[in-house]
């Protein structure tokens, strides 16, 4: 019996013929994880132990498409970008946020320092776009 394909498996051909193969941005992921920014590590505590999210929570340093989100719940489709100098150039920026929001993510952004300095403030902005989340079920009733 073969193998059956849909369309998101495409993209993982490498993951069901030969589990040595793997992207490069999966080792990039890897090493990413281990060496953590200080405000990557500083939100990533408090996203685990401080945000109210039911039946629900964020992974770090998630490849998406060829992208790697700092973190992400797939549920809710949020993103959390934290940003250092390294993103200067904001077109990079739009243009990733662009594409995330086409796979069906909402993308919220941060500055290290603002996390560092105002994760009261962050964390209220992040429990604010979990909260504002809208239900993906149909809704039923009408005029």
């Amino acid at each position: 019996m073969g193998v059956v394909m849909d369309s998101e498996d495409e993209d993982r051909v490498w993951a069901l013929s030969d589990r040595t193969k793997a992207p490069p941005q999966r080792h990039y992921a890897r090493r990413m994880r281990k060496e953590p920014t200080e405000a990557e590590r500083k939100l990533w505590w408090h996203l685990r132990h401080r945000l109210e999210l039911t039946g629900s929570h964020f992974r770090r340093q998630v490849q998406i498409g060829p992208y790697i989100a700092d973190f992400a719940n797939h549920k809710l489709r949020l993103i959390v970008e934290i940003d250092g100098g390294q993103h200067a150039s904001q077109s990079a920026d739009e243009q990733r946020t662009q594409r995330l929001a086409a796979e069906g993510y909402r993308v919220l952004r941060f500055w290290n320092n603002e996390v560092l300095s105002n994760l009261d403030g962050v964390l209220t902005a992040i429990q604010s776009a979990i909260t504002s989340t809208p239900d993906p079920s149909p809704q039923v009733g009408g005029e």
